[in-house]
């Protein structure tokens, strides 16, 4: 019972951490002494109960976001220390969590072609046709991935055919003038595939020590986007079209960046599966931090990634209460609040520009430099938005677990 609890946490985005923390607190309750050894690809639990050890190993990778099993799971962990589950019911109702269903397949399309138009209308889409085709191509590609995840239980190859399918759109549109020279079309229905959660999660595994384990999910978001990238450069070069390093994304007002930030936000959380009355929360703190970025960007002309720090600090310091308060994953409600900062673009040029370079046929000291800064500017954004969401999420974390501390002693 104990370990499908911490499976059902560790496979469906909750941080470490909190798995940790929240296995120690099952165990109390139902009589052991538990201790989770997580690790990429398994969960080994370790329990004491009087003169008895028992050790048990469960295969579990932690490459999905399912909000509502992980609020549920630890709903179901609060009913049970307060005694309004019984811990014979307990197991019953983990089993029943882990196998509640992801977002129903119209609605994960329309929040994934919704998502992909509101990123383009960021980086200034400007022409109507375009915007549709951005639209129906991230519907197809969510059904595409739907579909290639019955077939294969493979982690990649649901991205790979997604991002295929966008750039064999993204070229037809630049072959009948659809596109611009910033190839929106193609780029922003892969932009939505983009993982942000185990990158967060990773980065809090790094600073607490783990490193294996937050080394592996750093890896396994380096190699989704790789393979975002090549599905997407495949589909563009099967009809002679390339990515161009250099564009850079148009500036919109900030009432159109703001909602079309917040609408971002809903689709990711819809990815996630979040339950209704939690959309609120990212959504508005979304808004507020995309404007704060704008603001930054646009009236003090700060970089790109000063503004997303800002941005995530602020997002940061009002999510890390309510995931706490309200048992949600702060990877997931915290990415999907910036999701819209996330320099997607920048990784697919960075990506196109060593294409063209390994090609050697076009190879310029402005190819070279435009590459590099490419990339240096996405490692720059990643690494500032990193910071921005977790220093005050370690932060408010440390403070609530001394003023439990505290408490404790009060009481005893």
């Amino acid at each position: 019972m104990v370990l499908g609890f911490a499976q059902v946490l560790y496979e469906n985005g909750q941080s470490t951490d909190q798995v940790l923390a929240a296995v120690e607190s099952f165990g109390n309750a139902l009589g052991l002494r538990a201790r989770l050894i997580p690790r990429w690809g398994e969960l080994q639990l370790r329990t004491q109960d009087g003169n008895s050890d028992l050790m048990m190993t469960v295969e579990a990778t932690p490459a999905n976001v399912h909000m509502a099993r992980v609020s549920s799971a630890m709903q179901a962990l609060e009913d049970l220390r307060a005694g309004r589950l019984s811990p014979a019911a307990a197991g019953g109702a983990i089993s029943a969590i882990g196998r509640m269903p992801p977002a129903p397949t119209w609605l994960f399309t329309l929040a994934a072609a919704a998502g992909a138009v509101a990123l383009a209308v960021i980086f200034g889409v400007q022409h109507l046709p375009a915007a549709v085709l951005i639209f129906f191509s991230a519907g197809a590609g969510a059904i595409l991935r739907r579909g290639a995840a019955r077939f294969s239980a493979n982690l990649f190859l649901e991205p790979f055919c997604a991002a295929l399918l966008a750039g064999v759109v993204g070229a037809l549109a630049v072959r009948y003038q659809w596109s611009s020279s910033l190839r929106l079309v193609a780029v922003c229905p892969c932009m939505v595939l983009v993982p942000g959660p185990p990158v967060l999660n990773g980065a809090l595994d790094l600073l607490r020590g783990r490193v294996h384990l937050g080394a592996s999910r750093l890896i396994y978001a380096v190699l989704v986007v790789a393979a975002i990238s090549t599905g997407l450069l495949f589909g563009l070069a099967l009809l002679g079209v390339s990515l161009p390093v250099g564009p850079e994304g148009r500036t919109v007002p900030l009432w159109f960046d703001a909602i079309a930030a917040g609408v971002a936000v809903a689709a990711y959380s819809i990815f996630f599966s979040a339950p209704w009355r939690m959309l609120p929360w990212p959504v508005v703190t979304g808004m507020l931090a995309h404007s704060l970025r704008w603001w930054c960007m646009v009236v003090l002309h700060s970089s790109s990634a000063t503004g997303a720090l800002v941005a995530c600090l602020l997002a940061g310091l009002i999510l890390t209460p309510v995931a706490l308060r309200r048992h949600m994953p702060f990877a997931a409600i915290g990415f999907a609040s910036v999701v819209s900062m996330i320099p997607g673009v920048y990784l697919f040029r960075m990506a196109s520009g060593l294409l063209q370079l390994a090609n050697g046929s076009h190879t310029s000291l402005d190819l070279i430099g435009a590459t590099i800064a490419d990339g240096l500017t996405a490692g720059v954004i990643i690494f500032a938005m990193s910071c921005g969401l977790l220093i005050p999420k370690l932060a408010i974390v440390r403070l609530a677990r001394q003023q439990q501390s505290r408490h404790n002693r009060k009481r005893s």
